[in-house]
């Protein structure tokens, strides 16, 4: 900025010596002008941020992390090929997977966890809208709140302040999702033969609720790891409201 205004003084001091009133107050227009525009192109702001541009900022911010998290949750290999969200054999159920792949089922086994990613894939097609819903509910507080926190507050004030309501807007997306890719082709063979083996604890993990928690939790990871592109690169600062107000903490 220092540099920026050396040339705009030059043309002033020289006005003061040669030029005539009208002459004089329109060079000084321009070196105001020239200055405002100086400020702008090195991210420098004039004035304040208002309450409403620091909420639709951060909603703006949640709108472009979700939209872009279930776009990359929802393609093909979104969850399954993604070793951060990947869905395992349901862990209460570990020693059904053990014992499948001892007794030669281990191709099952493959094809049920895969299957499980693809319910996964399937119903985040259906969660920006119920993520955006829940955005708009956000105050001037938890704006905030949020722009001065920490790298995932924005995340964090959506986990905490919409679980509940999303996991029961997500699991008849998710029940759907599985019936879709037929889960139970693939889960009742390894389970049934299981539980046929003598003296064994009878097992039936609830694999709606299952997936359900399991796309949620990843769902939520790569929302995280959008916050944190938008609050830390520039780039991923697409629209002007998101420059101002994310540009208002880095600068």
């Amino acid at each position: 900025m220092r540099k920026s205004m050396i040339p705009i003084l030059s043309v002033i001091a020289f006005a003061f010596n040669s030029c005539t009133t009208q002459q004089l107050q329109q060079t000084a227009d321009a070196a105001v002008k020239a200055a405002a525009d100086a400020m702008k192109t090195t991210g420098q702001t004039t004035t304040p941020l208002t309450n409403e541009e620091v909420i639709n900022g951060l909603r703006e911010a949640l709108t472009v992390g979700t939209n872009n998290s279930s776009g990359l949750a929802s393609k093909l290999d979104g969850f399954y090929k993604n070793p951060a969200i990947f869905i395992p054999f349901p862990s209460e159920a570990q020693k059904v997977k053990e014992w499948a792949v001892n007794f030669g089922l281990g191709t099952k086994v493959d094809a049920f966890e895969m299957n499980l990613n693809r319910a996964a894939e399937e119903a985040a097609k259906g969660a920006a809208p119920v993520f955006i819903d829940a955005i708009k509910g956000m105050t001037i507080s938890d704006g905030f709140a949020i722009l001065k926190g920490t790298d995932n507050a924005a995340t964090q004030f959506l986990k905490d302040k919409t679980s509940v309501q999303l996991k029961e807007k997500f699991r008849p997306v998710v029940q759907d999702a599985l019936t879709k890719v037929q889960i139970t082709r693939y889960w009742n063979p390894i389970i049934t033969a299981y539980n046929r083996v003598p003296l064994v604890q009878q097992m039936n993990p609830d694999l709606e609720a299952y997936v359900t928690d399991k796309a949620m939790i990843g769902l939520f990871k790569l929302i995280e790891d959008e916050e944190l592109k938008i609050r830390k690169d520039p780039v991923a600062r697409v629209t002007d409201i998101l420059k101002r107000v994310f540009g208002s903490v880095t600068n």
